[in-house]
C-alpha cells in the first residue's frame, strides 16, 4: 500500500516571528517500516513556544532544527503498520514524530496512551510534556508551602494553567498574569485562581502589588523580559523563582536587557533556578499518576484549544502562539 506523506521542513533561520519563506511543505512517499519497527500516522501535533527557540542556531538543552530538517514536534498517532513485538496496528502512542503526517519508529521514546481514560489532546497537555512541566517545575524546583503566594504567568497557557491549577491544590494563593479579560476570568471564574493579572490592562507592577500584598513566595515564569522583571521586584524573603521559559524572547532580534534587578534575589535572599522537563524523564509515571487523580477527581481540569487542519496549516498554528491566540494547550489536529 502506497501512502503519500506530508511535512514541514525548516527552509531557513527565522529572524523575528517566522514567516513563510522559512519552510518547505515537501510531499514525498511515506517511509516503509522494517524489521523492529512500526509505521505511525498522525493524528494530533502538540504546538508549543519552545519550537521558536528550537529554530535559533545557539546552544540550548536540544540541538537545533538544522536546515532541511522536518520540524520537531510532539505528537500523538496510531500504529498503521508494525513489524515491532511491542506495537500492534490500531495502537496510539506518543512521541516526538515531528510536523508530518507519517513517521517510521523502533520505540525509542514513545508510549502508548489511553485514548478511552482521556482525550488524545489531554496527552499533549495537562497528561503530556506541559502538565509534567508544571508539576517538576512548581513542586520540586518551586517547593510551595501551603499558605504561600504562587504567580505564575503565561497563567493560560498549556503549562501556566496547571501550574495555578497545582498551586491551589497545595493549598496555596494562586495569582495568574494572563492577557485579556475573558482569559483573565477563565483562570478565576473556571479554574479556581484566586486572582488574574491583565498584563495588557496597564501596569503590571502596580497590579501584583495589589494582587500579592504578601509578596510572592514562588514566581512560576514562561515569558522572561518586563514581566520577570515585575515578578522579581515583588519577591518575599526566600522566594523561588522558577525559569520554565521565555515567550516574550523567543523571536527578538536583540538580546534581552536584563532582568534588571535581578539583584533583588540577593536583597531577599531568593532564588532563580532554570529546569528542562527532560531531565525528570524517570520520573514521569509518577506525575503521570498523580495529574490522572487529579483529573478524575475534578480538582484539576485540563482545556485544549484544537485547531483542526493539515500539515500545510503548521506554520499559521505556530504564529497563533504568539498572537495570544489559544486558551490552554494549543494542538493541530490533522
Amino acid at each position: 500500500m502506497t501512502r503519500q506523506n506530508t511535512q514541514i521542513r525548516l527552509a531557513a533561520r527565522p529572524v523575528g516571528l517566522p514567516k513563510a519563506s522559512d519552510w518547505d511543505y515537501v510531499e514525498e512517499p511515506a517511509p516503509e517500516p522494517t524489521d523492529g519497527q512500526f509505521l505511525v500516522e498522525l493524528e494530533y501535533l502538540s504546538v508549543d513556544p519552545a519550537m521558536r527557540a528550537w529554530l535559533n542556531p545557539v546552544r540550548s538543552y536540544v540541538p537545533p532544527v538544522e536546515i532541511g530538517e522536518v520540524m520537531r514536534a510532539g505528537g500523538i498517532a496510531r500504529v498503521v503498520e508494525s513489524h515491532h513485538p511491542d506495537f500492534a496496528v490500531g495502537d496510539h502512542v506518543n512521541g516526538a514524530f515531528g510536523v508530518q503526517r507519517y513517521a517510521v519508529s523502533d520505540g525509542g521514546g514513545v508510549a502508548k496512551v489511553d485514548t478511552a481514560a482521556a482525550p488524545a489532546p489531554v496527552h499533549l497537555g495537562t497528561l503530556g510534556i506541559s502538565g509534567l512541566t508544571a508539576y517538576f517545575g512548581l513542586l520540586d524546583v518551586g517547593r510551595p508551602e501551603p499558605g504561600q503566594t504562587v504567580v505564575v504567568s503565561a497563567a493560560a497557557g498549556s503549562v501556566g494553567n496547571v501550574v495555578g491549577q497545582i498551586a491551589r491544590i497545595q493549598g496555596c494563593r494562586a495569582v495568574g498574569i494572563a492577557g485579556g479579560e475573558e482569559k483573565c476570568r477563565w483562570l478565576t471564574e473556571e479554574l479556581g485562581f484566586d486572582v488574574a493579572v491583565d498584563y495588557k490592562a496597564g501596569d503590571v507592577r502596580a497590579a501584583l502589588r495589589e494582587a500579592a500584598p504578601d509578596r510572592i513566595d514562588v514566581f512560576f515564569d514562561n515569558v522572561g523580559g518586563e514581566i520577570l522583571e515585575a515578578g522579581l521586584s515583588r519577591l518575599a524573603r526566600g522566594a523561588r523563582v522558577v525559569l520554565s521559559g521565555a515567550l516574550s524572547q523567543y523571536n527578538a532580534t536583540e538580546p534581552p536587557p536584563g532582568p534588571r534587578n535581578y539583584m533583588n534575589l540577593l536583597v531577599m535572599r531568593a532564588s532563580m533556578t532554570g529546569f528542562v522537563i527532560f531531565d525528570y524523564a524517570d520520573r514521569y509515571p509518577e506525575a503521570a499518576q498523580q495529574l490522572g487523580a487529579w483529573l478524575r477527581s475534578g480538582e484539576l481540569r485540563s482545556r485544549e484549544h484544537v485547531v483542526q487542519g493539515d500539515i500545510a496549516q503548521f506554520p499559521d498554528v505556530l504564529l497563533g502562539l504568539f498572537r495570544g491566540d489559544n486558551t490552554g494547550k494549543l494542538v493541530l489536529a490533522l
